[in-house]
């Protein structure tokens, strides 16, 4: 589905981000933030790239996502969430296809993401593919 752009605007600007608004977004409907504090969430946007989807008419926050990166290399599709009462208007499409947009001068060369089961669908439609050889990938967890 693709969003109707008369109703919904991508936009990449971080000073029209309102961390209230996004940590609401993610407190209230992303499970994999619950829990985060405000201050945890002022602080991921700080350093980070962001992107929302705007209500034309009223301006309102209705999509954020945000892209960890070093701007070289690398970067990470984080925080992907559409409010509920704006869901299946292709907001989720807009603002993954904006972030790629917006991040394709950088030409970097490996996008991850931790794709949810319900994003999972979207996420293969624009070109990502599960990891093979997990042995490639580590993590360490802290606290």
């Amino acid at each position: 589905m693709v969003a109707d752009e008369s109703k919904y605007e991508f936009s990449a600007d971080t000073s029209r981000i309102d961390p209230a608004r996004v940590h609401a977004l993610l407190s209230e409907y992303a499970y994999w933030a619950a829990g985060r504090s405000r201050e945890t969430q002022d602080a991921a946007i700080a350093g980070s790239r962001n992107y929302a989807v705007y209500v034309r008419e009223s301006g309102e926050l209705v999509g954020y996502a945000r892209v960890v990166t070093d701007a070289a290399t690398f970067g990470w599709l984080a925080d992907v969430v559409v409010d509920p009462g704006h869901r299946r208007r292709g907001l989720a499409r807009l603002l993954v296809e904006g972030a790629l947009a917006d991040l394709a001068p950088l030409r970097l060369a490996r996008i991850v993401l931790r794709a949810s089961d319900e994003g999972r669908a979207l996420y293969e439609d624009l070109g990502w593919k599960q990891v093979d050889g997990p042995h490639e990938w580590m993590q360490r967890l802290q606290g």
